[in-house]
């Protein structure tokens, strides 16, 4: 992000009073404001000297502060409007008044009180400063609304969960700390949607929980996203509840999960951290920061994790990720940020554990029935180009070139089930496949601020275009894709996968997305803001199957918007409502195969109303929100003709969700949330046995409907730490007849901390204390469960960090 610049006045200000001559103050700074970090720092106070009655420097140094003493006067100077300076001063004012106070203080030769007239600062960085423990209500953020707004500004539910707490809570990837602190988002992570799928106010999936990175969108190729999957590059994570086409276009109808990196530092910065832990299981980690010259800046993370899996065989995993960034800033309103992120994983070749007369047996539970050979290979590169220019204090300039490159591969046996006639376990879905996934796109927007009709107003537009090629390999047409076989349960041998069963070639498409969308908000009062926002998505998707050469082609139209108000009371209380649409694909929209090209997207709208707030000096916020979707035109079966299907289905969602963090004694802190929801599907026929079924007043698959986290932490002496979690997720079903149920689930997870210096740290961790089983996601057939992928065991891990 470009230059923050701002001054205020202070006319009038309380006087200080020293034995001093009389004395200007006049703070020159470069700050990196995404950390909150003086960059460099010259405070200059001119004294007046008797003798030549002219006034003269006296640079007083500032702890903590690179000290680079220039002329004042190149450091110009911008008027920001109230509003900016509000938001920005809010949380630096007081910090930088108490270093002033300080300065001030100190004796000096002048005799009579000066009143202090006018105090300038300059600032140029790269964003806000990072979000802290809790709801973080009052920290801007981009993925609700591109203007920058606070959740307390914002007509909608947000959580930002900070990357640093995700670390303390022992939450190594992105689905653990999404559905651990995220209110009422769970997981229904496996191999084939890359570890990476949730589902968020009745609805699953990645088609319909959009992911995004920095704020841009990753297209979903054959129900699969990768990356990311680390939290240690992680600054933050911004999660919006309920549709945001508006903002992001397709694929968001319950929420959008925007996985927000560190960013390069002006200040030097070094963190190390080293975990050995259950199953063999290692990690090592390094992130380090800080300025090449006056104006360039990096960032650096690596993290890198082990271990032999805590089932046999295949069972091990093994992944990298390296992020890398470089930010120039060129002039004080201008900064470029390059980087490129790279992830590799090998994830556990595991795919379920079947069920034996409805239940897992102990006997079987860390067993793994995959082949011996099996493989499971992702690998991701992402590189961005993010260019910020402030021209002038009322406008702010952003473009992001991006491209992604995915390359991906299974060789597996995918599907399990116990054959009560043998007593053995029937493998089938003997499966290779290839991805080869480019996405290569630009998204521009310019922000405005000004009036209208005598309001304050804030206006954004932009566009975002996008081309990406997909290809598809597959043995589906082989011998071995329909190949069953079956072993014992106890004494098996895993075997290999057929040589006459590998892939070849299946199809590629070119897919190019062009959108545009606008933002505005009009502030009527202190009390009163409007929100509303529009995009217009046109994608154009082209299909080639690479065996007979045949193609088609595709246009899609989708028009989304929404509405919202905010009332405060006081300037930490907010009342909102909102109305918003939002379209989903009705499949992979990169990957549509010819059954489905004829169908339109998917619409849904939402009607939401909330409250949020902030008491006690900070030390509570909480939030409440009711909500009610509705997603219309889903593939039904029409009634009596089980051949025949038509978008006339409908699905609906209706619920309430609450979130509250307290520390209100220095030795606690709670942070807890809860999700309450009623989901079915309204109107939904399947073709089950050549009859024509209805599900109508169904439970959504993978969706539950209650969902909670309570974290707990006490400080119970000094340089101590304990912490404790709950997470509990509701009961959820395999199938659209609501027969294949899966039990809910609560889960304690527990950690200790030890500062043994003050720049390092001990971390005991332990997961699934009490050791339950229980399935993240399921597979079922003629509504009966055949297998779970069960999560992990009790499992405990050491940690140290150290700062240098």
């Amino acid at each position: 992000m470009s230059v923050s610049a701002l001054a205020f006045r202070a006319s009038r200000a309380r006087p200080f009073r020293s034995a001093a001559r009389p004395v200007v103050c006049r703070i020159v700074a470069r700050t990196d404001m995404r950390s909150a970090r003086f960059r460099d720092c010259n405070i200059i106070t001119f004294a007046l000297a008797e003798e030549t009655r002219r006034l003269r420097p006296i640079p007083v140094p500032v702890p903590g502060c690179s000290m680079s003493l220039s002329d004042p006067h190149r450091h110009h100077v911008r008027a920001r409007s109230a509003q900016r300076r509000k938001h920005l001063f809010r949380d630096r004012a007081l910090p930088l008044a108490a270093l002033l106070g300080g300065v001030l203080s100190a004796p000096a030769h002048a005799q009579e009180a000066v009143t202090l007239d006018t105090l300038s600062v300059s600032g140029t960085g790269t964003g806000s400063a990072p979000p802290a423990e809790g709801l973080n209500l009052r920290s801007p953020g981009r993925s609700a609304s591109r203007l920058g707004l606070t959740p307390l500004e914002t007509p909608a539910s947000v959580d930002v969960i900070a990357g640093e707490t995700t670390r303390l809570r022992g939450q190594n990837t992105v689905a653990e700390a999404v559905t651990q602190n995220a209110t009422g988002i769970t997981t229904v992570a496996a191999p084939g949607n890359g570890n990476g799928a949730f589902t968020a106010r009745g609805f699953a999936g990645p088609n319909s929980i959009q992911q995004l990175y920095d704020g841009t969108r990753l297209f979903v190729g054959a129900g699969t996203v990768t990356f990311p999957f680390d939290t240690w590059n992680v600054e933050r994570i911004e999660v919006l509840r309920g549709p945001a086409s508006v903002l992001y276009g397709d694929g968001a109808i319950g929420g959008v999960v925007n996985v927000v990196t560190k960013k390069p530092l002006f200040t030097p910065f070094n963190e190390a951290r080293a975990a050995v832990g259950s199953d063999g299981l290692a990690r090592l980690a390094l992130d380090s920061g800080g300025p090449i010259g006056e104006s360039v800046a990096y960032r650096l993370n690596v993290s890198g994790n082990r271990a032999e899996g805590w089932i046999s065989p295949n069972g091990e995993f093994r992944n990298l990720a390296v992020s890398g960034a470089l930010t120039l800033q060129a002039t004080p309103d201008l900064a470029f940020t390059l980087s490129h992120d790279f992830g590799y994983q090998e994830p556990a070749r595991y795919w379920g554990t079947p069920l034996v007369n409805g239940r897992i047996l102990e006997s079987i539970r860390f067993n793994n029935y995959n082949v011996r050979d099996a493989k499971i290979l992702w690998t991701d590169n992402w590189t961005q180009l993010r260019t910020e220019w402030t021209p002038t204090a009322d406008i702010t300039i952003r473009n992001t070139a991006y491209r992604l490159q995915s390359r991906r591969q299974w060789l597996d046996v995918e599907q399990y089930a116990f054959n009560r006639d043998t007593g053995r376990i029937d493998r089938s879905d003997y499966l290779e496949i290839y991805h080869s996934q480019e996405q290569v796109g630009n998204r521009f927007d310019a922000t405005f601020r000004g009036t209208l009709f005598g309001f304050r107003n804030e206006f954004l537009a932009g566009f975002d275009v996008n081309h990406i090629a997909f290809r598809h390999t597959n043995n589906f047409a082989s011998e071995g894709g329909g190949l069953v076989t079956s072993v014992d349960p106890f004494a098996y041998d895993p075997g290999l996968f057929p040589a006459n069963g590998r892939a070849s070639p299946a199809y590629a498409t070119s897919t190019t997305q062009a959108s545009v969308f606008a933002e505005n908000r009009l502030i009527l009062s202190d009390q009163v803001s409007l929100l509303a926002g529009v995009r217009y998505d046109a994608p154009s998707l082209h299909r080639r199957n690479l065996v007979t050469g045949s193609t088609f082609d595709q246009d899609f139209q989708a028009l989304s918007y929404r509405f919202g108000a905010v009332y405060n009371p006081t300037p930490l209380l907010a009342l909102y409502a909102q109305y918003a649409t939002a379209t989903d694909p009705v499949g992979s929209l990169i990957s549509l195969s010819q059954s489905l090209a004829n169908f339109r997207l998917s619409t849904g709208e939402q009607v939401e109303v909330g409250a949020k707030g902030v008491a006690f000096d900070g030390r509570a916020e909480w939030t409440l929100a009711g909500y009610r979707i509705v997603k219309d035109n889903l593939i039904s079966v029409v009634p009596g003709q089980p051949t025949l299907s038509t978008q006339v289905g409908r699905q609906s969602s209706l619920g309430v969700e609450a979130a509250l963090s307290l520390h209100l004694f220095e030795a606690w802190r709670i942070d807890a949330n809860v999700a309450l929801l009623h989901a079915q599907y309204d109107d939904f026929n399947q073709a089950v046995g050549g009859q024509v079924v209805s599900y109508a007043g169904r439970q959504p698959i993978d969706v539950p409907e209650r969902v909670a986290n309570l974290w707990v932490n006490w400080a119970f002496a000094p340089a101590w730490e304990a912490r404790v979690g709950l997470q509990h997720v509701g009961e959820t079903f395999s199938d659209f007849g609501n027969q294949a149920r899966r039990p809910a689930y609560t889960l304690v997870n527990a950690g200790l901390d030890h500062q043994v210096t003050p720049a390092s740290r001990l971390s005991l961790r332990a997961y699934n204390l009490f050791d339950d089983i229980y399935a993240i996601s399921g597979n079922a057939v003629n509504g009966i469960g055949t297998n779970w992928l069960l999560g992990r065991p009790r499992s405990f891990e050491v940690a140290y960090s150290v700062r240098f």
